[in-house]
């Protein structure tokens, strides 16, 4: 066993063990949003990305960047979505011009304190959860730019 699995392990060990002693509050789709998360923070980790911060919020926006992190020396923002079922459509595809919009936004917010103004770009992590079989994991590097471009989808 790889030393970068055991902080995985561990983790998931304390929410187990957590869920004994706390009563279960949301829906199913928030615990597998979280669990989907908690998955692309270590699968981006074991792609060398140095995490900086996880559901990021900023004052005045009404959304939450999932991850930022840098992968070399561009700093990324990712977008994760969890998926129990391929059935409707892509778990990828539901970063949709709305939420690009807002992703861009909190991005240049977050931005606006480093000095050097660093390379960016947008990022989205896709994960399956699916009953039977092992979770699938895939990255979708720059997936999206700075400026919208109407009509045009990278996935």
């Amino acid at each position: 066993m790889s030393s970068g699995r055991i902080p995985e392990l561990i983790t998931a060990a304390l929410e187990r063990v957590s869920r004994l002693f706390r009563k279960e509050r949301g829906s199913a789709h928030l615990h597998t949003g979280r669990k989907g998360e908690d998955m692309a923070f270590y699968f981006l980790r074991r792609q060398g990305y140095t995490i900086v911060a996880r559901n990021w919020r900023c004052k005045g926006r009404k959304g939450e960047v999932d991850l930022i992190g840098w992968d070399g020396r561009v700093l990324c923002f990712v977008e994760v979505k969890t998926r129990r079922s391929r059935a409707v459509a892509t778990a990828e595809s539901a970063v949709d011009k709305a939420k690009q919009d807002e992703l861009r936004a909190m991005a240049k917010v977050f931005v606006r304190h480093h000095d050097p103004q660093p390379q960016c770009r947008f990022d989205v992590v896709s994960v399956y959860l699916i009953a039977g079989e092992e979770p699938e994991i895939d990255l979708f590097k720059d997936a999206f730019s700075w400026r919208s471009i109407s009509g045009k989808r990278r996935f």
